[in-house]
């Protein structure tokens, strides 16, 4: 693949990924073939910023939860009211984590199948 659209998808996403997971993207980028290139750059992510306002907003309910895919911990939110508000505020600190993970899942599973 050529490097400078690779650099450029980066420089796009960079936002929906951990940092240190950017060099091995873009290695794995790299290597693929150009018949997987036009999906993987037109892929859409989760922003972590708005599912940490989403959070803020619902969380207690497990909105944000369900938005990234977790469904069971969605559903365990939405049933106990956020942990009676204690699961609530520990998710502002983590959910951008986790969404980031979740992106991250998402293009390995484009990478690799």
């Amino acid at each position: 693949m050529n490097s400078q659209n690779v650099d450029m998808f980066l420089m796009q996403n960079s936002k929906y990924f951990e940092s240190h997971y950017l060099p091995v993207i873009r290695d794995k980028l790299l290597n693929i073939d150009d018949s997987k290139w036009a999906m993987i750059s037109t892929m859409q992510f989760k922003d972590p910023i708005i599912i940490l306002i989403i959070s803020i907003l619902g969380g207690s309910l497990g909105i944000d939860r369900f938005i990234i895919g977790d469904i069971g911990l969605g559903i365990g939110k939405l049933l106990t009211c956020g942990g009676l508000g204690i699961w609530t505020i520990i998710d502002w600190f983590f959910i951008q984590k986790a969404t980031r993970e979740k992106n991250m899942l998402k293009l390995q599973q484009a990478l690799f199948f």
